[in-house]
Formats: structure tokens, sequence, C-alpha cells
């Protein structure tokens, strides 16, 4: 047996040759990873997510079990027509006959073969208690089962991938019968046996074990499907490889059952990274960060931010003593150039921040700080001054580029100057609220009063500014608030402490953020909004007021 290649100990560039069928890289989003609690998917979602998959070039794609949901029936059936793959093959997952029925009589094995995908999964059990218990059949009959299944779906031209469900946990248990179901399925003609860590219990010294000997006593082409529960499942996928394993089954984003999946993503990025190992189509490892946020979309939960690779915060840097190193090289203080999976490098402002992490943000922002010292260290000053205040400005750039613009050019951009604001709240005996807010101001040298209506204060108060302001700059018509965050800062004065707010706003092409710290949560609103507007017309290219 050859052991594969050790990892790289930094980052090398793609040697290789073409991806071939040497090494699969096998999804299923569509199936375990729809697994996971509070994701709901609809058949137009998983037709949207597999073209996600297979632009991203991953080979094969588990869609479902065909037969046992009219979802995934439906699915198999509009796949066919609605998505033409350029680099995946889809899949469809099912089971081994039942125990005591003919193969060509299971109506299950049946739909399998009618959702005419060209690659068939079964899952069978390795674990001799759980066919004693579960199946209730015999550990002679199972094996039968699973050779008569593969055999039957081999003569129909199907290809056959077979997944031992508690694989390791059954080793443990009984090696040999373990290893028994292994060498039946290859022999009846699976390409690949996948050894699944169901319990997510393994850890990677382990998998390597178990997967070089299974490797070295049956000679079958061998997988690795590794659930989270440990938190290894990305190390445990890659000890499989390293002990021989060719085929990885992973999910978008680690989505699965309980704690997930191996990720899909981190998976690919070290094969292809750190392995050298081409498992992507060229070019296609750039599309790591898009692919990975497009599909948390669809199942329409938030972008992990710090996951690895994609997440917006995977190559940020806060202390100042990284950005010191950082503006000398970059290098020093990331694994890879963010670039190569899609991502970029972000420089973080707080009070960690030094001279260095001023000077790379200004450049970030495309505002050149000279070499000024004076004016970056009153920057430091001022940043520092401003979060002992409860401020916070690594998750407020728009908030800091207004802050950076107005020391270095002696005025904060100005597009209007506000007389006051208001904010009305009445309770009503029926049960009803009401909330309304005024706005007076002075745009371009009129002065303008509105008043709106909103579902809060600080609803109310935005429709009335927007109203106020759109006349003066129709831009602020593409502009919205997105989100809205409300922390109570530490502090003794119970309904009186300072408060924080934090808003996301969009203009429909990209989206910022500004925060406000008071003690009325509802004027610590009023400088996020005022700070959102401003930054949103500075967006527009709006020349600011003299």
């Amino acid at each position: 047996m050859t052991d594969a290649p050790e990892p790289s100990p930094s980052p090398s560039p793609r040697s290789d040759g073409p991806v071939s069928d040497t090494f699969h890289v096998f999804d299923t989003t569509l199936r375990d990873g729809a697994q996971r609690e509070g994701i709901n998917l609809t058949v137009a979602d998983k037709l949207t997510i597999a073209r996600h998959l297979d632009d991203f070039g991953v080979g094969f794609i588990e869609g479902g079990w065909p037969g046992a949901n009219p979802r995934d029936t439906e699915f198999f059936q509009r796949a066919r027509t609605e998505i033409d793959f350029r680099h995946a093959q889809l899949v469809a997952f099912g089971a081994t006959r039942k125990a005591g029925v003919r193969v060509e009589d299971d109506p299950q094995v049946a739909g399998l073969l009618e959702s005419q995908a060209p690659v068939i999964t079964l899952v069978a059990k390795s674990h001799v208690g759980h066919v004693e218990l579960a199946l209730r059949t015999t550990p002679e009959e199972n094996l039968a089962m699973v050779r008569d299944t593969v055999a039957y779906l081999r003569s129909q031209g199907r290809r056959v991938f077979l997944d031992c469900e508690h694989f390791f946990d059954g080793y443990a248990l009984n090696p040999a019968y373990a290893k028994q179901v292994v060498r039946t399925a290859s022999e009846a003609g699976a390409d690949v046996v996948v050894l699944c860590d169901t319990n997510g219990g393994m850890l990677p010294a382990q998998v390597t074990a178990v997967v070089r000997t299974v490797l070295a006593d049956t000679g079958a082409r061998l997988g690795i499907h590794a659930q989270d529960d440990t938190g290894c499942a990305v190390a445990n996928t890659l000890a499989a490889v390293d002990a021989g394993a060719t085929h990885v089954q992973c999910t978008a984003n680690g989505y699965g059952e309980r704690v997930g999946n191996s990720n899909l993503f981190p998976v690919v990025a070290a094969l292809e990274l750190k392995y050298g190992r081409r498992v992507l189509p060229e070019g296609k490892l750039a599309e790591t960060t898009r692919i990975s946020h497009a599909v948390a979309e669809v199942v329409n939960l938030t972008p992990s931010t710090h996951q690895p690779y994609v997440g917006v915060s995977a190559f940020a840097h806060k202390a100042g003593l990284h950005a010191s190193a950082i503006k000398v090289d970059p290098d020093l203080y990331q694994h890879i150039d963010p670039a190569l999976v899609g991502n970029s490098m972000r420089m973080l402002v707080s009070d960690m921040a030094g001279r260095a992490s001023i000077e790379l943000k200004g450049k970030e922002l495309g505002i050149d700080l000279g070499d000024d010292r004076e004016l970056v260290g009153r920057v430091v000053e001022r940043v520092k001054e401003r979060e002992l205040a409860g401020y916070t400005y690594e998750a407020a750039d728009a908030s800091f580029e207004l802050l950076l613009r107005a020391e270095v050019e002696g005025r904060r951009p100005s597009y209007f100057q506000v007389e006051s604001w208001r904010a009305i709240v009445e309770d009503r005996p029926d049960g009803t609220h009401a909330n309304e807010a005024t706005v007076k101001l002075w745009a371009k040298g009129e002065r303008i009063v509105t008043t709106a209506e909103g579902n809060g204060p600080v609803n109310a108060l935005d429709r009335a500014l927007r109203v106020g302001l759109e006349r003066i700059y129709p831009q602020l018509a593409h502009i919205e608030l997105v989100d809205y965050k409300v922390r109570i800062l530490e502090g003794a004065q119970g309904t009186g402490s300072i408060t924080r707010v934090l808003v996301s706003t969009s203009d429909g092409q990209a989206e910022w953020s500004t925060v406000g710290v008071a003690e009325n949560v509802i004027a610590a609103s009023w400088q996020a909004l005022d700070d959102a507007y401003a930054y949103g017309l500075l967006r527009a290219g709006v020349e600011p007021q003299e």
C-alpha cells in the first residue's frame, strides 16, 4: 500500500493534471446536509443548490432518496431536464434490499432505478449490533443484502457506492465483520466503499489507523464520511485521505444532523492548497467563498463569519502587532493568499489598533495617510477614546471611514445639518401603539421639516429623515436599512446604562455598518442613522456641502 502524500508545510501551486476519477469530491448537502435543524428545502431550493455545487466543480451531488418522499422524487424528475450538469454526476441515495425480499421485488430499489440517476449510493449496516437489533436479521443475511443489491444495480448499468453506516463503531465491536461488509460490497461491484463515522465520535489518529488497516486487509477503494460531533470532521476526513481514502463526502458549510458534517470548503481548500491535489476544475477554487455564501442564502442561514477560508473574518486582522507585520508582508500572518479562495484581507480598527492598523485600513479605504505620523497618531488616540466610550469600529467600517475623513480633511463629510429631532410613542387605551417622529434639518440652504410614522420610534425616525432628504438627494431612494442591533454595555445603571446600536444599510450593491452610542437607545440609533445616510451619499459620489 502507498500512503497519501504528506501535507505541504506551506501552500504550493497545483501541478497535477486535470480532475479525474482517481479522487472524488462527493457532496451530500441536499441529502445529509438537509437534515440540519432549521433547514427545510423546497424542490426549487434543491435545484438551485445543485446548480451552485455543479458550478463549483464537485464530482458528485447526492440529491436525496427518490421514492422515500415526494419532494426527492420530484427533484430527480426535474433535475434531469432542468439542470445541464457540466461537472457533477447526480447521485440517488437508498438502502440495500430488505431482509427476506428479492432485490428485483423491492420497491425502494425500483425507485432508485426510476430516478435515472447514473450513480447510486446504498447505505448498509456494518455494525453487527445494528444488523441484529435495527434490521432484525442475521449477519449472513445482511451480507447477502449488500451483495445482491450492489450486483443487481450494476447489472442495470448503474455505478454504485456503498456507505457503511456506523462503520468505525462497528469496527471497534467486531472488526472482522465490519471488514467483511467492505469486502462483500467491493467484490459485488461497488466502485467505492465509504467508511462512515455516523455518530461523529472518532479522532484523527483513530481514523488513520482504521482506514489504513481496512485498506490493506480488503483492497477495496475506500471513502470517508465524517460527522462533526467531536469538532474533528474536517480533520478526520483529511486523516482518512492520509491513510489512502480517495473519496470524501462533505456538505456545504458543514450543514448536517446534530452539529453537522465535514465541511466541503475547508476540505477542498486543504486538498488543493496544502496537499497540492487537483480536485476541482481549473479556476474553480477562487469561487469557494461565493459558492459558500450563495448556498447559505438559499438555506436562509446567515453565513458563519468565522468559517475557515470563506468567513468574512477568516483573513481579518485586529491586533496592532499583526498589522505591523502585515504591513511588511501579509504572508507573515496569513496561511494563504485570501484571493485563492475568493476572499479578501480586512483590517479591523479597534482600541487594540496601532499605527500600522490605521495606515493599512486607510489604504484599504482608498485614503492616503502619507507619512504624517502625527495624523496617524491622532486617529489612533481618537479611536481608543471612542471605543472606551462604547463605540466599536471593527463592526462599523462606515462610521470609521467618516471619522478618518474628518481627521484627514479637517471636517466630517457633511450633507445636511440637523436642527432637531424627536420621536413620540403613544400608548392608546385599546392596546395599540402609535410611533411618530419629526425631523428638522437644513440641506443645500433649505430648511426641511418632516413628520412620519413607523412601526417603532427608530423606524419612524428613519422614515422622517428619508422623506426629508430624498427630494434633495434622490440617490437615497436606493438605500434601505437591512439590520439593526442593540446592545446594553456593561454598567450598573440599569435602564440608564449606555446603549450601543449597530445599523446595517444597503444600496442594493453593497452593505455598510454604522454605530451610535448614548444613554438613550433612540439617540444612539439616530447617530447610527446619521452616519448611515452620510456614508451612503458619500458612496454614491455626491459632493459634500461646504
